[in-house]
């Protein structure tokens, strides 16, 4: 949405001279100065709240996101109005809300033949445009103040004013803030209402109802009555056909999900960490705009997947929203986050006992997928996530139930960790998983990057053609060592089953125990190339 303003004299900054600060600086001390003079009113006891921890910051943050117009024009006198503009702009990155608002009234008072307005609106009274504003009128005429704040979409704002107009609201300003982050914050003064404020509210959130269901995904502020009219009205075909073969009840309610922090973001989806009925939750929600044929096929797969899934050392599935255009997936929250995380992002280690711990978990929910013909066929640190001591598989967005055949030609996984023959398109089947196991215990060990001097089509290339393998570190206990080229095997035949690594690893860490050897040393590497 592009930044509009009526009357805003800090539409444009005002031009520099070439020897002054650059306009990135003067917009920061803009900020800063704004930031720190409602932040000295605040601890006068102008608002309450900011002795908070934590609040300094997410007030900066609040002027940071948005433009340096925002400083200037904003009416720091009215504290109130930040801290609102603030807390309309944190319930728009829900993303069960989309679009918040909030309305108030704002008096025009006449005094002596001349209209002045009292200092109640959230943008300064000297910087309208009397030729654009109903102020310059000598009419005693009720202003009301309707603040919007969303996700910064197409076409949204000229609904938005659609909306106003369908209601017999002037617009006298609008002022147009962009964030940062994707979102913004749209404050419109405007006259031609008549009742009281409530009514206006009443008014404004039935007709942003309409717009939030064709524009959001979640929409977890929607009415119950709405939202039960909604699910009624849906017929079987516009939803998300999930074969149905049990009798659980898994699909979410959306307005039940609660969202506190985006864990991660891709190009199809979002990450988040949230609560369901209380209960901590990670929530994958698909981003409507990327939403294809394919991807609701895949998506369809991966709840008809996961809805069958029940053991310790897999994620376990909570539910689903699958009434487009919501479309997400509730797991359980893994607090101790991924294994590549880490590996890589915290530099952790693992001693050998934890190698051992980590690789049986790993091969137990394994084994059990395996049991039940799901190949899981992206298997690599990022998919392993823990919590209490405890590792559990996790995405099976690529993941597939074994047909009658029990092989599969298609190329689905991640370069550095796939088997020579998926990356071959050559028939494949649960044995695939057992080579990217490898690959995951090698990490486990070296605590890098496979083949970290290659890119992932260097590696995939080298893997097939020169049968590269990582290069094993020297101070590897030798039963590990055989366990990893078992693994690594070209014939797929030559693997072993899970089950079975689960008994190597076992002899493992008895041999172990009785040596006493807890720990590996460093010194030379074997390699591990064949």
């Amino acid at each position: 949405m592009a930044a509009e303003s009526c009357g805003s004299r800090g539409a444009s900054p005002p031009p520099l001279h070439p020897s002054s600060a650059s306009g990135g600086a003067v917009g920061r001390r803009r900020k800063t100065e704004a930031y720190r003079e409602v932040l000295r009113r605040i601890r006068g006891g102008a608002a309450s709240g900011g002795a908070r921890p934590g609040f300094d910051d997410e007030l900066w943050a609040h002027f940071h996101s948005l433009p340096a117009r925002y400083a200037l024009d904003v009416n720091i006198e009215r504290v109130d109005d930040v801290l609102l503009h603030k807390r309309l702009l944190e319930e728009a990155r829900e993303p069960m809300n989309g679009l918040v608002f909030d309305v108030r009234c704002s008096q025009i008072v006449t005094v002596d033949g001349s209209t002045e307005v009292e200092s109640s609106t959230s943008i300064k009274q000297e910087e309208r445009d009397p030729q654009c504003s109903a102020l310059a009128s000598s009419d005693l005429r009720p202003l009301h103040e309707v603040i919007f704040a969303c996700d910064d979409k197409p076409k949204l704002l000229s609904q938005l004013t659609a909306l106003l107009g369908e209601l017999g609201l002037n617009i006298q300003e609008a002022h147009a803030f962009s964030t940062s982050d994707g979102y913004s914050l749209d404050i419109f003064v405007v006259d031609g209402w008549k009742y009281e404020v409530d009514v206006l509210r009443n008014a404004l959130s039935s007709g942003i109802e309409k717009i939030k269901y064709r524009a959001w995904p979640l929409v977890h502020s929607m009415p119950v009555s709405m939202g039960r009219q909604l699910l009624e009205d849906s017929s079987p075909a516009d939803c998300v056909q999930i074969p149905a073969d049990a009798t659980d009840v898994w699909e979410v309610d959306p307005r039940l999900l609660k969202f506190e922090q985006k864990l991660a973001a891709g190009s199809f989806g979002d990450l988040y960490h949230g609560t369901y009925c209380s209960q901590d939750v990670a929530i994958k929600v698909l981003k409507p705009e990327r939403v294809s044929v394919d991807m609701l096929r895949e998506f369809a797969q991966e709840v008809y997947i996961m809805k069958k899934v029940r053991h310790k050392n897999v994620v376990q599935f909570i539910g689903a929203c699958t009434r487009p255009p919501i479309l997400c997936i509730v797991t359980e929250f893994m607090r101790g986050g991924s294994i590549f995380d880490y590996i890589y992002n915290h530099r952790g280690t693992f001693q050998l006992v934890d190698v051992l711990r980590i690789a049986s978990d790993v091969s137990k929910g394994m084994s059990y997928l395996h049991q039940i013909n799901i190949i899981h066929r992206d298997l690599k640190t990022a998919n392993l996530l823990m919590d209490d001591k405890v590792v559990k598989v996790a995405d099976f967005g690529v993941a597939r139930v074994k047909d009658q055949s029990g092989v599969m030609t298609a190329e689905t996984g991640t370069y550095r960790w796939m088997a020579p023959e998926v990356i071959e398109h050559s028939p494949y089947d649960h044995r695939a998983d057992v080579f990217s196991f490898g690959v995951v215990l090698w990490e486990l060990l070296a605590g890098k990057l496979p083949y970290e001097d290659m890119t992932p089509l260097q590696a995939a290339v080298a893997v097939v053609q020169k049968d590269l393998r990582p290069t094993i570190p020297a101070d590897t206990h030798p039963m590990l060592i055989g366990l990893l080229q078992k693994c690594w095997q070209r014939d797929p035949a030559l693997r072993p089953t899970f089950a079975e690594i689960l008994d190597i690893l076992q002899s493992i860490k008895e041999v172990v125990q009785s040596s006493g050897r807890h720990k590996r040393r460093p010194g030379p590497s074997h390699s591990g190339q064949r």
